[in-house]
């Protein structure tokens, strides 16, 4: 692939498998782009992948940097396995060509965790949970292995779900600077700073609508989460602000777990965390990132590892007793060596959960531009260190999810010690819970009870979602209908 705009041929011939073959093309080549076609017409230049079916006959083409084409075909009588495979043809032909084993097999989803509840709780034994998803998606046995652990962790969390209740996420989506490698819809502060005020006073009255309809549904709220961008890039007084209107229109005396990223450590101060504590607000994030202060001018973070190290110290000075702290692993320039300086240094701390992410590569972010440098960088290294790493000092993982464009297609995973998981972590990637979102670029997430999931998603820039608010608002109906639904479930 020979340039950044260059875009490698797929051809789809008796087929509309789009969606996998792409994401199965992205576990080796992460950063590639592609096109569509249903015609060998459609091949410009030296590299293509041709994917055929033809009634049970399935038959894969792939050529690479003009070397001769690989043809391999099968024959599949299940309409149901064509899909899968045609990309197991393709993902062997492209293992043997590129001398890559993507740790997690042909499996392209989000939540392999899932998966493995599924197998648990229909009494399946661990060595057939092994085998099944083994010969299906060619999982290693370390990451069954992580899979797996993590599932026997968060189910005693899932057994306790009570799905006739609700999380609320508030969408703060601000940071002081954009980093290099982000893809979240975020704001910096400069570019936002004159719609702050009209942005936090829709937000308070979107608070105030969801609330009446929690209220006139008589629905519980669970957890509370919220997350961004940053939330402590606004002020102390628009955060306590916002808080406020939660605690105003929602009744909090249930609520299992409150959370609000705190994150960058260049936006945490003694104030702002002293309101975060005071309305009612158990745990929060600080998020260092890495330690190394040379990747953290890479990346464009304003902040030091030092000021990480006091960031958290301040917080248990005020009083947290239930601190998480994010890691990336793979980010630009950062060695293996650093990386478990970083990891060993956020272990002497001691906070209640460590979530180590993998550096993900998105379009939308910078760091896109120049994605070819990182495929190299020893991100798989890092991570396995993490692993035993954190396990020996008491830290066991309890969620997981992976994304596309992960470097070394790896996995995120939050670790936690022993009564501290998260919730509202779980319940987002289980998905069996409602959640309700508020805020620019909040997304909710509506669980019937029968198993449908719906989502409604809110405006992601300020400005459209203050200019069309009220149009915004126009959807809250289909929140009220779910709600008035999942009332008689009955709690686990």
């Amino acid at each position: 692939m020979t340039s950044d705009n260059y875009k490698m041929p797929i051809i789809l011939v008796g087929n509309s498998f789009k969606y996998e073959i792409e994401a199965t093309m992205k576990l080796f080549f992460n950063t590639a782009r592609y096109s569509f076609g249903s015609s060998r017409d459609e091949i410009s230049g030296d590299e293509y992948v041709i994917a055929e079916v033809d009634g049970n006959k399935l038959k894969a083409e792939v050529r690479l940097k003009g070397e001769d084409a690989v043809i391999r075909e099968i024959s599949v009588d299940d309409d149901k396995n064509k899909e899968h495979e045609i990309c197991r043809l393709i993902y062997h032909i492209l293992s043997e060509k590129t001398g890559i084993t993507p740790p997690w097999g042909l499996m392209t989803g989000i939540r392999p965790v899932k998966k493995v509840v599924e197998l648990i709780r229909s009494d399946v034994p661990k060595e057939d949970i092994f085998r099944q998803l083994s010969d299906k998606y060619e999982i290693s046995p370390k990451k069954l292995q992580l899979a797996y652990d993590t599932a026997v962790n968060q189910l005693p969390i899932l057994d306790r779900i009570d799905s006739s209740a609700v999380s609320l996420y508030v969408s703060i989506p601000f940071c002081p600077t954009r980093c290099s490698y982000c893809s979240f819809v975020s704001h910096s502060m400069d570019s936002a700073i004159k719609l702050m005020p009209e942005y936090i006073d829709a937000l308070c009255r979107e608070l105030e609508i969801v609330g009446r309809i929690v209220r006139e549904t008589d629905t519980k709220i669970d957890t509370i989460y919220f997350g961004g961008g940053t939330p402590t890039s606004v002020s102390a007084q628009e955060l306590r602000t916002i808080m406020e209107a939660v605690e105003k229109n929602f009744d909090l005396a249930k609520v299992r777990e409150y959370s609000v990223e705190a994150g960058r450590p260049d936006t945490i101060t003694e104030e702002k965390l002293r309101v975060i504590k005071e309305l009612g607000a158990g745990r929060i994030s600080v998020n260092p990132q890495t330690l190394n202060d040379d990747v953290l001018k890479v990346i464009g973070r304003n902040h030091t590892g030092t000021d990480s190290i006091k960031a958290f110290e301040l917080a248990r000075k005020i009083g947290f007793t239930n601190i998480n702290t994010d890691l990336i692993a793979g980010l630009p320039t950062e060695s293996a060596e650093s990386f478990r300086n970083t990891l060993d240094r956020m272990i002497e701390l001691d906070p209640e959960s460590i979530t180590v992410h993998t550096l993900t590569i998105k379009r939308s972010a910078t760091l896109f531009e120049n994605g070819k440098a990182n495929i190299s960088n020893p991100a798989a290294e890092m991570v396995d260190y993490s692993i035993p790493a954190l396990m020996s000092h008491g830290y066991l993982p309890y969620y997981m999810y992976r994304q596309k464009n992960t470097v070394d297609n790896l996995e995120n995973v939050g670790y936690a010690k022993k009564g501290y998981e998260s919730y509202y972590n779980i319940f987002i990637m289980d998905e069996t819970q409602t959640i309700l979102g508020a805020g620019c670029a909040a997304s909710t997430k509506l669980v019937y009870p029968d198993g449908k999931i719906n989502r409604i998603h809110n405006y992601k820039f300020p400005y459209e979602y203050i200019k069309r608010f009220d149009q915004l608002m126009d959807k809250k109906e289909e929140v009220t209908e779910c709600l008035k639904r999942i009332k008689y479930i009955q709690p686990k």
